[in-house]
């Protein structure tokens, strides 16, 4: 019988033990699990915080490059400005307000290509305006009207109203005349007379239907002093485009720089 008991006794402690074994693994697997999941959730958090860092730096990434392109962009635009204001003053320096354009015109025609020629360089502009202003029936070639009597004489000079005050001021003049007979009508002798220009340099252009400056250019040359450089002459025809004449400036400028006249 007691020994009976004391199995008995035994196996309740046993028992006993047993259940608080167990007791304690799941509260450890208890305690753990928390641990564990918030590990992960810490974890996915990390994750999420890195890829928006990615994205966040890959945003400052196009950024800086797109800031870096435009900025190159106003760099090319303001140089394509910069040359091309470099060009226009260039131009206007080679020729600059020491340049005068002087022209006579009775149809106009000669004096489109001078207003051209002033606009593209910047120059002054002078028109020689005849004293006694010539009438259509002046102007009827063949007829022994008053410009084919003025052609015939070489000795005829119409006279000018007015005159240019500040001729010393100018070093090229650039001069324009339409076609009468083959030569400058004779006021452009009258013109040519009436200032000295010793030093300076005489570019002309005519204006006409058929006939080219022929030697108009070289006779006017001869009523000036020997000093007087000239450069070769060019002839339009009425109703000339600015670009034809644009394009004829820009063919004299370096001419004028190298010194090649005529």
């Amino acid at each position: 019988m007691k020994r009976m008991v004391n199995l008995l006794f035994f196996s309740a402690i046993i028992v006993m033990l047993t259940a608080c074994g167990n007791s304690a693994v799941i509260e450890q697997q208890a305690a753990t699990e928390p641990e564990a999941q918030g590990t992960a959730e810490e974890s996915e958090t990390v994750q999420t915080m890195t890829d928006t860092e990615v994205q966040e730096m890959e945003k400052e990434s196009e950024t800086v490059q797109s800031v870096a392109e435009t900025e190159q962009q106003e760099t090319e635009e303001e140089s394509e400005i910069s040359k091309n204001v470099t060009d226009t003053g260039q131009q206007e320096e080679d020729m600059d307000k020491k340049t005068l354009v002087v022209y006579f015109s009775c149809t106009g025609s000669t004096e489109l290509v001078a207003e051209y020629a002033a606009e593209i360089l910047g120059a002054d502009i002078y028109e020689i305006v005849p004293k006694d202003p010539y009438t259509e029936e002046d102007l009827a070639y063949y007829t022994d009207c008053r410009a084919d009597q003025e052609q015939a004489d070489p000795n005829a000079r119409p006279e000018i109203s007015g005159g240019v005050e500040n001729m010393d001021e100018y070093d090229t003049i650039i001069l324009g005349y339409p076609i009468w007979h083959g030569q400058a009508p004779r006021i452009i002798s009258t013109f040519l007379e009436s200032y000295d220009f010793s030093g300076k340099t005489i570019v002309p252009f005519c204006t006409s239907h058929s006939s080219g400056i022929g030697s108009s250019a070289s006779d006017l040359h001869a009523l000036c002093s020997a000093s007087t450089e000239w450069m070769d002459g060019q002839r339009f025809e009425a109703g000339v485009s600015k670009e034809s004449v644009q394009n004829w400036i820009s063919s004299l400028l370096p001419k004028l720089q190298e010194g090649e006249l005529d």
